[in-house]
């Protein structure tokens, strides 16, 4: 997992895209290894999975409908998906909040950039990584 988020943050940052090749199998490992012995289950993962990918996806059709513009894609849905899977959907806040507080200051520090736009990718990969450290070594 730690590889594979690590790419997707390498990609993400260079073309602004995170490809299904990556996430759709974080997706399914997830969704497997919540059915293991100490995984969180099926139906937590799922539902984690699902609300996930929701919440992106209604937020990017939001932001197109008012602005004509995609702001957060399918890519940034997919991996919000993954860490439901992952890790269920009582931790997607926690996931949230390291990502947007990680993309805030961020641009925050690149307030002069002449480009505005951030990869968010990354920032989400970081809290599902921190998130799942959290809870598997804490």
């Amino acid at each position: 997992m730690t590889f594979v988020l690590a790419r997707l943050s390498w990609i993400d940052l260079r073309t602004f895209r995170l490809p299904d090749v990556y996430t759709l199998p974080l997706i399914l490992a997830g969704l497997i290894l919540a059915t293991g012995d100490k995984g969180i289950g099926l139906p937590a993962s799922l539902l984690g999975c699902l609300l996930g990918f929701a919440l992106f996806w209604a937020v990017g059709q939001y932001y197109f409908w008012r602005t004509g513009q995609e702001g957060l894609g399918l890519g940034d849905a997919k991996l919000f998906a993954a860490s439901g899977a992952w890790l269920g959907p009582a931790a997607l806040p926690y996931v949230l909040l390291i990502a947007a507080l990680g993309g805030l200051v961020f641009l925050w520090m690149r307030k002069n950039a002449v480009r505005r736009e951030i990869a968010f990718g990354p920032w989400l990969a970081l809290g599902f990584w921190l998130v799942w450290i959290a809870e598997h070594f804490a």
